[in-house]
């Protein structure tokens, strides 16, 4: 797993460069951003359970065709997978929120999910909305635990939605 500075350094020495003003500016930002980022973390950290169990509750209302019968988070076995998944993209998100790099995401989470979700059967239009619900509830926590600029959230959450997304080829 890389974070914003190691893979800016890995960059810069496979081309053989020293630091340019582009380089010194993205540092300089992420640094600056990282005190926002640990508060975000600690904001998710604590209640983490919660906002997975908001993001589902808030789904299912959108979506009650998916917990009817027939629906893919119908029985409980298989809404507690839902929310399984749900906590993992949270997780995962908050490691790349203060990384400042989605490298994680691309590693531990999205190589092979999208075959793996089609091949169950596992529908990616909801799972797509319910991260989006997440990244949603987590901005309104990261804002109530003091951080005024919450954008930065939006990249891990984003990263995941649109590489899960339809894509027309």
């Amino acid at each position: 797993m890389r974070d914003a500075v190691t893979s800016l350094i890995k960059n810069y020495d496979v081309a053989g460069r020293y630091f340019d003003r582009n380089a010194i500016d993205s540092l300089k930002s992420y640094f600056d951003s990282g005190t926002a980022r640990v508060q975000a973390a600690a904001a998710i950290n604590s209640n983490a359970a919660g906002l997975v169990k908001q993001a589902g509750l808030k789904l299912f209302d959108e979506l009650p065709e998916l917990i009817r019968p027939g629906g893919n988070a119908y029985t409980t076995r298989r809404y507690a997978a839902c929310l399984r998944d749900m906590d993992y993209y949270l997780r995962y998100a908050t490691y790349a929120l203060v990384a400042g790099n989605t490298n994680v995401l691309d590693e531990r989470v999205l190589q092979g999910l999208r075959e793996t979700y089609n091949s169950l059967a596992v529908p990616i239009g909801p799972t797509v909305r319910g991260i989006q619900i997440l990244k949603e509830l987590v901005k309104e926590q990261v804002a109530a635990a003091g951080v005024s600029n919450t954008s930065f959230v939006d990249e891990p959450f984003d990263h995941i939605t649109r590489d899960l997304s339809e894509q027309d080829i």
